[in-house]
């Protein structure tokens, strides 16, 4: 399997992280978790996901339905 980039952002004054798996143009939906955005591309695919307040899972898994 060939290696990929990801790209990940984590903003701690914002309490916001960011992940991206694919560089290309796309915009953020929202998910049954009001704290989580999905990235993505004109086909509808998953490039990527934001958390906001990232402190309030408080080392907890965070699961959504994407």
């Amino acid at each position: 399997m060939a290696a990929r980039r990801v790209m990940i952002w984590f903003d701690r004054e914002g309490d916001f992280l960011e992940v991206i798996f694919e560089q290309r143009e796309g915009w953020f939906r929202e998910t049954t978790d009001d704290r989580v955005m999905e990235k993505v591309d004109a086909e509808g695919n998953v490039i990527g996901f934001s958390v906001l307040r990232v402190s309030s899972l408080g080392g907890a898994p965070l699961e959504v339905t994407l």
